[in-house]
């Protein structure tokens, strides 16, 4: 195989490794709601029970972290309401993923 293909292959596994777990639910379905905009932590558990996707919300902590580390999402600010703490608001931050085909580069948006 030529070089210059199994650069191209490389670039094309580092995205595949980028967006696999991206496609994956409760992934996919975070991704999804937040699409409309900014949203609470309680309004994306609920969205999310709403799908089918039951699970504890520890668990939803953990996805939402790891989208944040992947820099899918960020934190928009804090909803402060009935004097508990306040609840963490999340927005997308990457709208796009993709790969430019002239330098290989993966790039966001």
């Amino acid at each position: 195989m030529p070089r210059w293909m199994m650069e191209e292959m490389r670039n094309l596994k580092s995205l595949m490794m980028l967006l696999k777990p991206l496609l994956a639910e409760p992934k996919r379905g975070i991704i999804r709601i937040l699409s409309d905009g900014v949203k609470g932590t309680n309004e994306i558990y609920q969205a999310l029970q709403e799908r089918g996707l039951e699970m504890p919300r520890s668990t939803l902590y953990y996805h939402l972290s790891a989208l944040e580390d992947a820099g899918i999402i960020e934190m928009a600010g804090y909803r402060e309401e009935g004097g508990g703490a306040p609840e963490k608001l999340w927005k997308l931050k990457t709208r796009k993923i993709g790969i430019d085909l002239v330098t290989g580069e993966i790039f966001r948006e």
